[in-house]
């Protein structure tokens, strides 16, 4: 008997039967899209647009109905609620290839803004959750995400609720240097990334103050963990010696 194979074994770059949109799509390949058969790509991409948006610009409003999902193809997307008093906190980020929204969830909770310049890939939610429902594949892609996002929830307590300020700047950039792009992660060099944050976000982020950050960012470039150039953007050289001063105070 012919092994059966999965959607995402199935689907290569070079696969005629997808559409051109989708053929060289990150999102595809590593993201949900990964789950979904030429078929449904193609039903799909009937009803998918494509947005960009700029730094700070609003993806999807707080409290508000849901109406479309987003694979994010490129960029860093903050979400964040808003207290009674005005006082705003960040409360996640979103990398590329993240899925942008809750499924079968008829309400938004967090509003999600554009960190950095971001590309979305969106479609309705009719049309998601049709698939969602008959699509095993696809359900367990979403429950994945939704699993991961549980345990660095749970990190990000951990480190608000326990770790030296020393200790939070650099689970920040730990956790930006490790999303930001896989392919430098990959290739086992050195990686580097702009801030998507400012340093009045990063400090609400990790609850410090921003001379504290600033503190902190320039203790880790004294010691040679990290290099700053411009302000913003960030070389790791070793990112398991950045790892290490997550953990421990130096």
């Amino acid at each position: 008997m012919m092994a059966q194979t999965s959607p995402v074994e199935r689907l290569d770059i070079h696969n005629s039967e997808l559409p051109v949109l989708c053929r060289a799509c990150e999102a595809r390949h590593r993201g949900v899209c990964g789950a979904l058969s030429p078929d449904q790509l193609i039903t799909l991409s009937k009803h998918t647009s494509r947005h960009a948006y700029g730094s700070d610009e609003e993806l999807v409003p707080a409290d508000e109905g849901v109406r479309r999902y987003s694979n994010i193809l490129s960029g860093v997307v903050k979400l964040t609620r808003l207290m009674a008093d005005g006082r705003q906190q960040i409360v996640g980020l979103q990398f590329a290839p993240d899925f942008l929204g809750r499924p079968f969830k008829s309400q938004t909770v967090a509003s999600a803004e554009a960190a950095t310049g971001v590309t979305v890939c969106s479609f309705p939610k009719s049309i998601i959750e049709e698939m969602v429902a008959t699509t095993p594949e696809l359900q367990r892609k979403l429950h994945e995400q939704s699993l991961k996002e549980l345990d660095e929830a749970r990190e990000w307590i951990l480190t608000l609720g326990r770790k030296s300020a020393a200790e939070k700047v650099a689970s920040f950039l730990f956790l930006i240097a490790s999303h930001i792009d896989p392919e430098q992660l990959a290739a086992d060099g050195p990686i580097c990334f702009e801030l998507p944050l400012k340093r009045a976000d990063i400090a609400d982020f990790l609850g410090l103050t921003i001379e504290t950050v600033s503190r902190q960012i320039t203790k880790l470039r004294k010691t040679g963990t990290i290099v700053v150039e411009h302000n913003r953007t960030v070389t790791v050289p070793d990112l398991r010696l950045l790892q290490d001063c997550c953990e421990v105070d130096r």
